[in-house]
């Protein structure tokens, strides 16, 4: 193992390295295909944090390439082989109730608040900067390293797709993107939709009609905030029973009268998916509400399949699909989207992660049998197949190394729900940026990235990026 001090060379560095992380979590890089331009094909905002962090890599003399606008890369060294670092620049819509700017990038307590700050263009620019410390350094490197940069990671990950049809393959790698020491396992990702058709359920005899009911917008986030539109003759009624609703279980929200109408609003907590159990789900809190009152038959079917199946089960104890393993724990489902409209099709949005030994084209057809029975039907949107790399493997054993090394704590491997750009590689890992017993505030209000953590990952990097390359 070297015998630099790699948190030193960091320390020297601190200013430009917290000034360059400031300057692209500035930019409201959310995924934007409303607005698509051959420039731009994912929107505006992501496409600048691409072009952001290559302009950077010029500046600091790195080889860089943009691929179609969606990824690119910054690269240096020699050599046949090439060591991957898998970052991402897109960012999940900022929501409701922070307590600055999501994109103002404060620095307050210690930390850097912004949407980003921790998933993942704080890690990113740890990242980089290890890499260009490493490269100022001077140390003599064997094989090429290179930073691969994606924009759509939070959605459909068309960045590395389309970034792996036409550039090379990494033969080793890792992801900032998650928690120390290192994540050798990521649970299976299915995103899915069940669809409750408009013709399920016909008739008009009730005393309340749902007009609309939504919440949330990405399946990987717990919605923190849910709407409603219901029609009554009864209008003070329904606001005052929301209101005891709402005071019953401690919730926030508000009915608006609005002649023969109210307008319900949920106020949650948001968390990232692979953990429901993190936030509280504005969606599903409002829906039960909703199920309670006297529906035609279409919205009575709609709200009692949330509130019996869905309410309060994180696990899928109810829709039949609970699973364990030794290896990555347990199966969690986020019912993340929410569309209920009284002329159409309504939907729920879910994103599953499942164990690695989860027999998911066998309980996939299941539920879609379990779910016909309720004239339900089941739209599978986007699935990416488990994660898990050997632990004995030079990547696994060599990150270990340097984690203890520069951390003095042992390099456990772990598994998450959560899905990183390592699952690209056939032998990528997730490594860092939260150390054990930071909290997770990944894809919620006030997310921020400590700055004393940040250097230390930087440290870390350094010296993993020199001893995978060496």
């Amino acid at each position: 193992m070297s015998e630099l001090n790699w948190r030193e060379e960091v320390e020297k560095r601190k200013m430009d390295l917290l000034l360059d992380t400031q300057n692209l979590l500035k930019i409201k890089s959310v995924l934007d295909e409303e607005h698509p331009t051959e420039e731009a094909p994912l929107g505006k905002g992501v496409k600048e944090a691409l072009d952001f962090m290559l302009q950077l890599g010029e500046k600091d003399g790195f080889t860089v390439k943009n691929v179609d606008n969606v990824a690119g890369h910054i690269e240096m060294g020699e050599g046949e082989e090439l060591i991957g670092i898998l970052c991402h620049v897109d960012v999940v819509p900022e929501g409701d109730g922070w307590s600055s700017d999501p994109f103002g990038a404060e620095i307050r307590n210690g930390r850097i608040y912004a949407r980003g700050a921790i998933d993942d263009k704080g890690p990113t620019m740890a990242a980089y900067h290890a890499m260009k410390l490493v490269r100022e350094l001077g140390e003599p490197l064997n094989k090429r390293v290179r930073m691969i940069i994606g924009t759509d990671e939070e959605s459909n990950w068309r960045c590395v797709d389309r970034y792996f049809e036409v550039e090379e393959m990494p033969s080793i790698g890792f992801a900032p993107d998650a928690d120390f020491p290192i994540i050798s396992a990521e649970k299976g990702i299915w995103d899915f939709s069940v669809i409750h058709p408009a013709d399920a359920g016909n008739g008009t005899n009730s005393d309340v009609n749902v007009i609309e009911f939504s919440s949330g917008r990405r399946t990987n986030m717990v919605p923190d905030f849910a709407t409603a539109i219901v029609e009554t003759d009864n209008t003070a009624e329904v606001a005052a029973n929301y209101q005891d609703y709402l005071q019953k279980y401690s919730l926030e929200g508000q009915a608006v009268p609005q002649k023969n109408q109210v307008l319900l609003e949920m106020n949650g907590v948001s968390a990232h998916a692979m953990e429901p159990n993190n936030g509280r789900n504005a969606g599903l809190h409002l829906a039960v509400f909703l199920a309670d009152l006297t529906l035609d038959p279409h919205a009575k079917a709609y709200f009692t399949f949330i509130k019996d199946r869905l309410f309060e089960d994180s696990r899928g104890n109810n829709l039949g699909v609970a699973y364990s393993d030794e290896q990555t724990g347990e199966l969690t489902i986020n019912a993340g989207v929410f569309n209920y409209s009284k002329q159409g099709d309504s939907s729920i949005g879910f994103s599953m992660r499942y164990p690695v030994t989860f027999e998911w084209e066998q309980q996939k057809a299941a539920l879609e049998e379990r779910l016909a029975a309720y004239n339900l039907k089941v739209k599978t949107n986007s699935h990416s197949t488990p994660h898990y790399v050997d632990s004995e493997s030079f990547l696994i054993k060599t990150l270990q190394e340097v984690y203890e090394a520069e951390t003095g704590d042992k390099a456990e491997l772990l598994s998450i729900g959560g899905g990183t750009y390592a699952r690209s590689l056939k032998e990528g890992v997730a490594f860092g940026p939260l150390f054990p017993g930071s909290e997770d505030i990944a894809h919620q209000k006030d997310e921020y990235i400590d700055i004393e953590d940040m250097l230390k990952a930087t440290s870390i990097y350094a010296r993993a990026i020199h001893e995978l390359a060496k």
